[in-house]
Formats: C-alpha cells, structure tokens, sequence
C-alpha cells in the first residue's frame, strides 16, 4: 500500500500554518483542499458544504459501511508568539489548535486510501470542515446534507492534543468533551458619585456578588459525580475611579457533560441573578445561548478505535482518558450517527507542550505520522 512519507504532510501542514484563516472564512483553504482532493480520482467531490467545506467521497472495492473521516480548517485570532520558519503569515491570525495538522492527516489518508481502493469496504466520506471554533461548522454541514447522498453509517475524528504524550492516543466512551454555552448579563443600575453610594444602586457591586454566587450553582447545586462549570469571562464597566457607572456587562461560559444538569443550568443562574437584583435595587437582562452539546462516543464505533489503535501503536500507547471540558462541534455529528472521537498526542518537549489556544502553540510533527496511521487504518476497517 502507498505511504504518505511524513515530509510530505509535515509540508502541508506548515503551508497551513503559515496561512491561516479565520472560522467561515476558509477560502484559501478549502480551495487547497479540494484541488487535493482532484487529482486522487475519488467519485464524488462537493464544495461549499456548511459554506466552505469540501467533501469527497470513494467508492471502495469491497461491501461495507459510510464511513465518514473528518479534520476541522479553521484558525484562531491569535497573533502567534513563536520564532519559526513557518510562523503566521496572517496578522492576528494563527493556527493555534491543530487543525492544520488534522487537515494535512486527513488529506494524507484520502490520498492512501483512494490509491487502495479495491481495499476499502463501502464508502469513505472525507470531511473537511469549517468553523470549529464557535461557529458550528459541522451543524451547518449537516444542514447542506453532508449525512446524505450518500447516507453515512458512522463517523471517526481525532484532535491533536498538547497534554497528551506524542505517540499516545487517548480513547474514552460516552461524554468525552463538555457542552459548551454562552451567556450575556446586563445589569442596569443607577449611577453617581463615587464618594456618595446611598444616591446609586451600584452594578459592580452587584456583578461581583452575581459572580461569586454563580460559582456556588456548581458547587451546592450539581452533585460533584456531575461535571460542570461556569465561568464568568468578561466584566466590562465603569469608565473612571470616582465614577460609580449605570451598568455592568458580564460575558461568560457555561459547561456540563450530562444533558440534564446542561438544561438546568439557565434556570439556577437566573434565580441566583434575579435574587441579587432584587436585593441590590438593580435591573438586569440575561440572555442565554445554546451552542454546542456533549460530544458522546458510542461505545461499539469507540471500540473499533481501540481495536485499531492497538494494531496500529501497540496496546500501551492507547490509553482510557480523563473527560475534558473543551467542546466540539463533531457533537451535532456524533447526535445524529453513532461515532468515535479520539484524541492524539503531540506534545514531545516543552515547546509542543504550550496549551491548546496558545500564541506559542505547537506541534510535535511526528504527531502527524499517528494520525495519518489510524485514519488509515480506521478507512480500511469495514
């Protein structure tokens, strides 16, 4: 079978990097991914899914399922603090996640499994997605009809992973990464001197009490066997020392991995805000909105990942993984088929150890070779 050498994907994925392109806006991108896609000989290749997306199908040689294989485009508005042959180009632009990593394995195994097409069972169905990053790109992709024509069975997606050994692959069943939430506050209060309080009704002393009060949901609200978070991000008021202001702005996230506890959390929140309003002389409009869902494993199409991680890496370099609290949008996906995510490490010395969402993050390369192996591997498994 023809073998990607890692020089080859190592120079795609450092072309990405060098340009990056923010969520929904991966034009240059796409375009090289879909003229990739065009000289392997694949039946079917669609763009503009979900915006700009690319999606290419083969049809293999042998009975079996749809299999879809997917890798996320987009990038951050980071400005990228590395020194590096292959820094950003794009100003306030960087890969900073791993997604030029994942499209580079992805096109890599299209490019291998197209070549041994009389080896692969049913149809495989390479996802090249945008907008991971807040945008919910794989929503908008299902909605374009990315799950149909053809009907995909089962899908497969990894991320690269700086707190996980390079040469590691993590695996877990059920919940594995948090629902991810938003919220807005706007507190309404009325202002005046600083040096006079008793004229006002002051926000920031109501938004300081709403904020350590929210953490108080978690903790005496949510049994501890449930994970959850909510973290006041943003806290914009005010505009001088002496001045007490006539509103506050609170901005922040909220996360669960049992749907249950994710529905409450509005509700509580809001009685704890609505309490504080009420006891502080302030008004207050909370708008909550709901983003992406627990990404959960099916258990049969996780095990194939163990199955092939331990063919592939041996059975000591797949490891059962902890629940992180990040999100992903592969969710809608994994709602609608039974699926697998995975991740893979790449953290090989302290510079690719920098956590994900970092202006100094980096990969490990010989990451790449990994993933490339088990998407592979996962496309040959029928």
């Amino acid at each position: 079978m023809q073998t990607i050498p890692h020089d080859e994907m190592a120079a795609t994925r450092r072309h990405l990097h060098m340009h990056p392109e923010l969520s929904m806006v991966e034009h240059q991108t796409a375009a090289l991914v879909a003229q990739a896609l065009a000289g392997l000989g694949l039946d079917e290749i669609r763009t503009g899914i979900g915006e700009t997306g690319v999606v290419g199908t083969l049809v293999g040689g042998r009975p079996g399922p749809v299999t879809l294989l997917r890798a996320d485009m987009d990038g951050l508005p980071i400005h990228e603090a590395n020194d590096v042959a292959y820094k950003s180009r794009a100003d306030g632009v960087m890969h900073a996640c791993g997604h030029d990593g994942h499209v580079a394995i992805l096109l890599a195994a299209a490019k291998t499994l197209a070549a041994a097409r009389a080896q692969v069972p049913g149809t495989l169905v390479f996802c090249f997605q945008p907008g991971e990053e807040g945008k919910a790109g794989a929503l908008k992709m299902i909605n374009d009809g990315v799950l149909e024509n053809p009907h995909v069975d089962r899908t497969f997606a990894l991320h690269l992973y700086s707190g996980l050994d390079v040469g590691r692959i993590g695996v877990r069943d059920g919940p594995y990464f948090a629902s991810a939430d938003e919220f807005d506050l706007i507190i309404r209060g009325k202002g005046g001197h600083g040096a006079m309080p008793q004229n006002s009704f002051d926000p920031i002393v109501a938004g300081a009490h709403i904020v350590s009060l929210l953490q108080t949901v978690i903790s005496r609200e949510i049994a501890p066997k449930d994970p959850a978070v909510v973290t006041v991000g943003a806290f914009t008021s005010g505009t001088t020392f002496n001045v007490i202001p006539d509103t506050a702005h609170l901005k922040g996230t909220v996360r669960a991995f049992d749907a249950e506890v994710r529905r409450s959390l509005p509700e509580r929140m809001e009685r704890v805000i609505k309490g504080v309003a009420a006891a502080l002389r302030v008004e207050y409009e909370f708008d909550y909105h709901w983003s992406y869902p627990p990404t959960v494993n099916d258990r049969a199409i996780n095990d194939i990942v163990r199955e092939v991680g331990r063919a592939e890496l041996g059975a000591e370099r797949v490891v059962e993984h902890d629940i992180v609290m990040w999100a992903e949008d592969m969710s809608f996906m994994q709602n609608e088929r039974p699926g697998a995510y995975f991740i893979v490490g790449s953290r090989g010395d302290e510079a690719t150890g920098v956590p994900h969402h970092n202006a100094r993050f980096d990969l490990d390369e010989r990451a790449l070779d990994i993933g490339y192996r088990m998407m592979v591997a996962l496309g040959l498994r029928g």
